[in-house]
């Protein structure tokens, strides 16, 4: 990989401040091939290097008036359709479904903020993903369901009606429905999708949140056709225990795809190319998850066990995989302002390694500046994430302005950090 500073030859060692950092150039994951398409030093620290090393929020962002519309707008739809569902279910079940439909919500919740921990996303983007999930999406889905089933009934004569609406028609229409609040996100949020975890956990979140709707919907069906509450139980083990994460490894598929196009730059053609490529496994993966019990196997424990398992612990090795992946990346960034002052050797093996930030926090707890710790870890982060920008040649945002204003703003909660350092206590 090029380095994007002028000095020695690639991969030695420079010295910084009388220390030594060399970059790890080996196994750098996805974000690799992007770094050679801008040859871009990061620029010098007026003054020097860092004198100390320490162990960071991005610079403040204005949301703009367009993502606070979305997120009321899709809020607004969340309600009515809440709304319908208690009028058609009755309020007692709903409330009862409403709070089973909360277990699967929050382990996938949970699952996906552990996918975010490195860098985590704006909330007022994971709310609006959220939202559209639960609320326009399933709007969309049942507004199309209908015609959708009725073309493929015209154009699959000979197969079977129950295979054509829950094989067929739901995984097309539900993950096009998904699917089109994390392209929405896309041209939003831009700025902020940086690779393919990214990509997974806005789609994951969208969803989580179509999940959590489609859920009230089952369990409230359960308790309907049945009369008593108890039949809702089979149903929420086999959904909302044994499956809580089904639809966001469909949809994580799509954000995959659509994380690592943006990664690599490109215009309004790449970004619809890959929205319309990542449908494909996404809507493959719906597809035999529902087809398995139908086409493919007779006993519901069977396919979990050959199909559903393998296909969930491969994608948390995947993951894994990916999240290491960031570290690299954040590491390699960070050393190239290294290089050049703004940060210490010590401060990079710091932020790029989850036990070194572990170890900031705890010894900034003890001089009472933990909150300015976590301001500085996440704005180290930014800045990582800002180069790599630049350096893949994306254009859609001044990235130049903004590595400015993330530098300053370490600076100045560095010098905070020290500050309250100091102070007696």
């Amino acid at each position: 990989m090029a380095m994007n500073n002028p000095g020695p030859g690639d991969g030695e060692p420079r010295d910084v401040g009388h220390r030594q950092y060399a970059p790890d150039r080996q196994d750098q994951g996805w974000w690799g091939t992007t770094t050679v398409r801008q040859h871009r030093p990061a620029p010098l620290r007026p003054g020097g290097p860092a004198s100390r090393p320490v162990w960071d929020q991005p610079a403040p962002r204005r949301r703009g008036v367009l993502n606070v519309i979305l997120v009321v707008v899709a809020a607004l739809v969340v309600a009515a359709v809440l709304l319908l569902l208690s009028l058609s279910l009755g309020p007692s079940a709903f409330i009862l479904c409403g709070i089973l439909a909360l277990v699967p919500l929050g382990i996938c919740l949970l699952g996906l903020r552990w996918i975010d921990r490195w860098d985590p996303e704006p909330r007022g983007a994971l709310l609006f993903a959220f939202l559209w999930g639960a609320g326009t999406s399933v709007v969309v889905t049942l507004l199309l369901g209908t015609y959708v089933v009725e073309l493929l009934g015209s154009a699959l004569t000979t197969t079977s009606p129950d295979l054509i609406g829950p094989v067929l028609q739901a995984p097309l229409v539900e993950e096009f429905a998904k699917g089109l609040g994390v392209l929405i996100l896309v041209y939003t949020r831009r700025s902020h999708f940086d690779g393919p975890v990214d990509g997974i956990v806005y789609a994951g979140t969208v969803a989580a949140g179509f999940a959590f709707t489609e859920n009230i919907l089952y369990f409230g069906s359960a308790v309907v056709e049945s009369g008593n509450a108890a039949a809702v139980v089979g149903v929420f083990i086999l959904r909302g225990l044994f499956s809580p994460f089904a639809h966001v490894m469909f949809t994580s598929l799509l954000g995959f795809v659509l994380g690592f196009a943006l990664s690599r730059g490109g215009g309004n053609a790449r970004i619809l190319g890959a929205f319309v490529l990542g449908l494909i496994p996404a809507i493959a993966g719906h597809m035999l998850w529902n087809g398995g019990t139908l086409v493919l196997f007779h006993c519901f424990f069977l396919f979990y066990l050959v199909v559903q398992v393998p296909l969930f612990v491969a994608a948390v090795i995947a993951v894994v995989l990916l999240r290491r992946s960031e570290r690299r990346l954040t590491e390699s960034r960070l050393g190239d302002y290294a290089r050049a002052g703004w940060f210490t050797p010590e401060e990079v093996r710091m932020l790029a390694t989850r036990p070194g930030r572990s170890q900031a926090l705890a010894w900034a707890g003890s001089v009472g500046a933990r909150q300015e710790m976590r301001g500085f870890i996440r704005t180290a982060s930014r800045i990582a994430y800002t180069r790599q920008r630049m350096l893949g040649g994306r254009r859609d945002a001044d990235y130049a302005a903004e590595e400015r204003v993330l530098l300053d703003e370490a600076t100045q909660r560095r010098a905070r950090i020290f500050q309250l350092a100091s102070t007696p206590r």
